[in-house]
């Protein structure tokens, strides 16, 4: 495939979740001013829970007490869906993109994303798909990846979670995405073995290219800020 854009791929390692998102912002505001390309981040999160513009607070399970006690963190952000968990073991992939490029198309933006997550499951001989008015991706009847995406003129923030080998006891203290009615897994659950999270980076972020036809360039933190200059 002959890749007609070209982007940066930061790779990050275990960040806390305010952190990511004062940077999230400040690298949209770069893309919308032009002084940045398209950039697609990973990186995985301190524990926490976040909750998105539906709302959640009610699906958190347990008191403050033990959250402190486990070490959990709360946040209330601007992406779209319920509550949701991040913690070290799980693939965050936020991309910064322009939909300009991709035909200003918030939904089928989101079913790329999903794509990107299908593809990298298969590759390591997981069968996963999308389930009908539930989002996410889906191995089975659990939730293996959870998308909240948000876009602000046209520029995205935040995307996607797969779960490769995070506590999962920390599901079990909310309500995950407000769903009552299904669970959620890991990759490792699903093939009963350990999983290298750095391949599935390196993975995910070739489905990514692979799916959104662009060519992405490994970059770090310094030189990404200097690109940016005095916008964000």
């Amino acid at each position: 495939m002959t890749m007609t854009r070209t982007g940066c791929c930061l790779q990050l390692g275990v960040e806390e979740y305010d952190k990511m998102l004062q940077l999230q912002t400040s690298l949209n505001q770069a893309r919308r001013a032009g002084a940045i390309p398209d950039t697609v981040i990973f990186l995985e999160h301190a524990p926490c829970f976040t909750v998105g513009r539906r709302g959640g607070f009610e699906h958190i399970l347990v008191s403050d007490s033990i959250l402190k006690n486990q070490g959990i963190m709360v946040y209330e952000t601007d992406r779209g869906g319920d509550i949701t968990y991040h913690g070290p073991g799980q693939l965050i992939c936020y991309p910064i993109i322009n939909l300009d490029g991709y035909g200003r198309d918030v939904h089928l933006y989101a079913r790329r994303m999903e794509e990107t997550l299908i593809r990298t499951l298969e590759f390591f001989g997981i069968v996963a798909g999308r389930k009908p008015g539930y989002p996410g991706v889906w191995a089975g009847s659990s939730k293996i990846a959870a998308e909240g995406i948000s876009v602000r003129h046209w520029t995205t923030m935040h995307g996607v979670s797969l779960n490769v080998c995070p506590n999962m006891f920390h599901f079990s203290l909310i309500v995950p995405c407000g769903i009552t009615e299904y669970g959620v897994t890991s990759m490792e659950e699903v093939l009963g073995k350990k999983v290298e999270m750095a391949e599935v980076r390196k993975q995910m972020c070739y489905q990514f290219s692979q799916v959104f036809e662009i060519q992405l360039e490994e970059v770090d933190l310094e030189e990404l800020r200097e690109r940016m200059g005095n916008v964000g």
